[in-house]
């Protein structure tokens, strides 16, 4: 549904343009269950062919790994799942869930992503797993996904251009950069202008727990609603494009050691960090000391 927020092209404008014919989506379809039921036989038996699987949500294998907690027409979909992307050219998982297990992993439905568990590679379909044009699962993170990304990346894989994969699998196109690049808060953090409540205009690192300088994505360059997005809204980043979310930790804390936060900024070590921000601190301009408490 957050694709309905996408712009330049919308939803519409970017299905026509790349050609899309989409067999069933839960919110946008509307035809009997017959024709789908139909249709998922077709796809099965290779009469009907799958460019790209797209998958929403996590994929559920309890109880003790018979999928049955989550069923269609009796069959559980996790083997669905399974035999569908065995066909497709290319497999999209959208959204943290269906990349990393998301929410649902930290429950007892034994939710998993389609090819990572969290960080470790396996998932649903496996370590070895590869579409039938070669690529792994294609992870477009976020809680939920914005369209961007979304709607780039099948641009790019539907005009054969290639595509690059991090570590994880995400394209390096929209998930090479930190949440932090662009925070409108960025000279507050390089000057150690903490906060300690919402609303208000400094950083909300080092006691709010931010996961801006931690986590990667494109969250603060392109806004929801080309308006938009959690830090600019006084909002800590909740870091929900990373293989690890949820934290185990409270969301609104800094875990810290003495006062010094156990996660320090991505590529920074903790002897750099004490050093460089004593004098950061200590250097900080009057604007933004004597910065006004409220956005």
């Amino acid at each position: 549904m957050s694709l309905l927020n996408a712009h330049a092209p919308d939803l519409t404008e970017a299905m026509t343009d790349m050609d899309i014919q989409l067999y069933w989506h839960p919110s946008f379809s509307y035809q009997s269950s017959d024709v789908y039921s139909e249709m998922l036989s077709n796809l099965r038996n290779g009469s009907l062919e799958l460019d790209i699987l797209c998958v929403e949500g996590a994929a559920i294998t309890g109880p003790a790994g018979t999928g049955l907690y989550e069923t269609f027409m009796g069959v559980a979909k996790k083997d669905i799942l399974i035999e569908l992307a065995s066909k497709a050219r290319f497999v999209i998982a959208a959204g943290t869930c269906a990349s990393f297990g998301g929410v649902t992993s930290a429950g007892e439905v034994e939710a998993t992503g389609l090819q990572f568990q969290r960080k470790k590679i396996g998932g649903l379909l496996g370590e070895d797993f590869l579409s039938k044009e070669g690529f792994p699962v294609i992870n477009i993170p976020g809680c939920p996904v914005h369209p961007t990304p979304f709607i780039g990346t099948l641009s790019l894989l539907l005009d054969g251009i290639s595509l690059e994969l991090n570590d994880y699998n995400s394209p390096t196109e929209y998930y090479s950069m930190l949440v932090h690049q662009g925070c409108t808060r960025n000279e507050y953090h390089e000057y150690q202008v903490e906060e300690t409540d919402f609303g208000q205009k400094g950083c909300l690192f080092f006691h709010l727990g931010c996961h801006g300088p931690l986590a990667h994505g494109p969250c603060n360059k392109y806004l929801w609603n080309n308006r938009s997005c959690k830090t600019r809204s006084g909002v800590p980043c909740f870091g929900c494009t990373e293989p690890g979310f949820p934290q185990e930790s409270p969301f609104f804390e800094t875990p810290n050691i003495v006062g010094l936060p156990i996660n320090l900024p991505d590529g920074v070590d903790r002897p750099h960090y004490l050093a460089y921000k004593g004098m950061a601190a200590a250097a900080a301009p009057a604007r933004l000391r004597h910065r006004k408490t409220k956005v």
